[in-house]
């Protein structure tokens, strides 16, 4: 297999600190050969850092020039991952997104759509999919260990995590708050164990009583007068068969802990919490309780690079893919959509 041509969109923080160091770990497999920046001088300085030929800042002319890649690593703001994502596959490139997918649901059916038209790989970066506990929990519960999973908890909360640099505030660039930057990560967890299902009936509400009011902050100071999204996401999912999701996300929620997040899952034969990995069950007639002190640590955004990868070359992979983001996104502007209908 001949060695894939990446080029990254985007020179920010994902990029310098996530993507590239790991696909500087892949030589074999892939080469970052173009790095594409609306400011040419942050886009040389990050090739320079890389090694990696190219610089530009306009996308067009990377794809017309000796810098074209087979790949895309989309790490622009959300609300730019459509239109770089759309533009990627009409030049014949697989692209990795960032996540969220997309700012709605009709953008990421049609990113899915365009993939699927021209035979190419679109898949979304929700790496926590390769953490070791994750792992091991889908393992336990392929073989039947946890029966019918019938109810799940997934949160992602911070105390004060209200981000304090970059555009997190700002729903034109980013389409909402907690629950598109840090909701999504569990609900993907909680997706893949239950088959990525499209819900029945899904019930919100969304608050920003502590992002407008302001106070103290653990990720630097925001501005209350311009906080424009929601700092706390609380949603209860229904889907066929009698599931049942909820989600809670914050970004600044009155709580105990700073961060606190968690899958917990409820099945037929037993139930899990995911972090740190519990399993809940009886055994030779007694209610027991499995740990797994021995699991590894494991680089996540390497390894969800080597699935697109997998994907990319046809291979079976445990990635967040374009009929997947689809799903989620939809799920996403269902919850938004309840909440605005309180």
């Amino acid at each position: 297999m001949s060695v894939l041509k990446a080029a990254i969109i985007g020179g920010g923080h994902i990029a310098d600190q996530n993507h590239l160091p790991a696909l500087a770990k892949l030589p074999g497999r892939v080469k970052v050969i173009s790095i594409c920046s609306r400011d040419i001088h942050k886009a040389r300085a990050l090739a320079d850092k890389y090694d990696v030929l190219f610089a530009y800042d306009d996308p067009d002319e990377m794809y017309r020039n000796e810098g074209k890649p087979d790949i895309v690593i989309n790490c622009t703001a959300n609300h730019l991952h459509y239109p770089f994502t759309m533009q990627a596959l009409e030049n014949g490139c697989h692209v990795f997104c960032e996540k969220p997918p997309a700012m709605n649901a009709k953008q990421a059916r049609n990113m899915a759509d365009l993939a699927q038209k021209k035979g190419l790989m679109l898949a979304y970066n929700f790496q926590r999919r390769h953490s070791s506990e994750y792992a091991a929990l889908q393992n336990y519960h392929a073989q039947g260990n946890l029966g019918d999973i019938y109810h799940i908890k997934a949160n992602y909360l911070r105390r004060r995590g209200i981000p304090g640099w970059g555009n997190f505030t700002n729903k034109t660039i980013q389409g909402g708050g907690a629950m598109i930057d840090l909701g999504v990560h569990v609900l993907d967890l909680a997706l893949g164990l239950t088959g990525y299902q499209n819900p029945t009936r899904v019930v919100a509400n969304t608050y920003d009583f502590i992002g407008k009011t302001g106070g103290k902050g653990l990720k630097g100071s925001w501005n209350p007068a311009a906080f424009e999204v929601e700092d706390a996401c609380f949603a209860y999912l229904s889907f066929p068969g009698n599931l049942s999701i909820m989600l809670s996300t914050s970004f600044a929620l009155n709580m105990e802990q700073e961060e606190a997040v968690d899958v917990e899952i409820f099945g037929t034969k037993g139930g899990a919490k995911l972090y740190p990995l519990s399993i809940h069950t009886e055994v030779a007639g007694e209610l027991a309780d499995i740990r797994f002190p021995y699991l590894g640590d494991v680089d996540i955004q390497l390894q969800n690079t080597i699935a697109f990868l997998d994907l990319c070359e046809g291979k079976p992979a445990n990635i967040c893919d374009g009929e997947q983001g689809a799903v989620l996104q939809s799920i996403v502007e269902q919850i938004y959509q309840s909440a605005a209908n309180q």
